[in-house]
């Protein structure tokens, strides 16, 4: 008999709005609401401007909705301070963004551990780390080495060795490959998908059906609105 997964993703009614001068607003999100199991490959999808982005950085806790309920591993994270969540971030979620985001003239060790000075690791426990981190991501070895000296695929590795640093059980993925060549692009997806059969939740943002593919299930944004949630397959022959 098959254990029933956790919900660790449920957002309830999400909407976000912003506010401008002259009483002017722009309703991002409308409504939306979905849960998400442990484990699940999820990509969101949705074309510029629709919403997804602002969608994922609410969900990785970088951003708060105007209303609605965000319960992240059964915690309501939606009215928690900026403190609260800055540790929500650092011991729950891992980040892996489209530009790498890494420090250029700091070794790829020290990039990998960074998130652990926040947790006040001591230095040698966190090259310890990274040189593991960066084994599981295929760059053993490279842990001296200044990003500046590797490929950008190299790089998006680099990311998500840094994503996984702090055993994360959920990894958010913002157009991970959006800056790679397709071949680059795949290799990425399959570390990606590896660490999915490992047990991580993946929540993926693209706009690139190739790299959607990669994923289970697909939730669909258009002008702010939940236009489907479902196994990315029935969609594809849907459409």
């Amino acid at each position: 008999m098959k254990a029933t997964k956790q919900t660790v993703i449920e957002v309830k009614d999400l909407c976000k709005t912003y506010y401008m001068a002259g009483g002017m607003s722009q309703s991002v999100l409308k409504h939306i609401s979905f849960q998400i199991k442990s484990g699940e490959f999820v990509a969101i999808m949705g074309h510029s401007g629709s919403g997804k982005s602002t969608l994922m950085n609410i969900l990785g806790c970088l951003d708060r909705p105007t209303s609605g309920k965000y319960y992240l591993q059964g915690d309501l994270v939606s009215l928690k301070t900026d403190n609260e969540l800055a540790i929500v971030r650092g011991e729950k979620i891992g980040f892996v963004f489209q530009n790498f985001n890494l420090l250029m003239k700091r070794s790829i060790a020290d990039n990998v551990s960074m998130p652990l000075i926040y947790r006040g690791v001591g230095e040698k426990e966190r090259y310890k780390k990274a040189v593991e981190m960066l084994s599981v991501v295929g760059l053993k070895g490279y842990e001296d080495r200044l990003p500046t000296q590797i490929s950008g695929g190299m790089q998006q590795r680099v990311a998500i060795a840094r994503a996984l640093v702090n055993n994360p059980s959920i990894i958010f993925a913002d157009e991970p490959t959006g800056n790679l060549d397709t071949a680059t692009s795949d290799e990425i997806m399959a570390l990606f998908t590896k660490l999915n059969q490992q047990g991580i939740t993946i929540v993926l943002v693209t706009h690139e059906e190739d790299v959607a593919d990669f994923a289970t299930r697909m939730i669909k944004i258009h002008d702010g609105e939940k236009e489907y949630d479902g196994l990315r397959s029935e969609y594809k022959k849907e459409n």
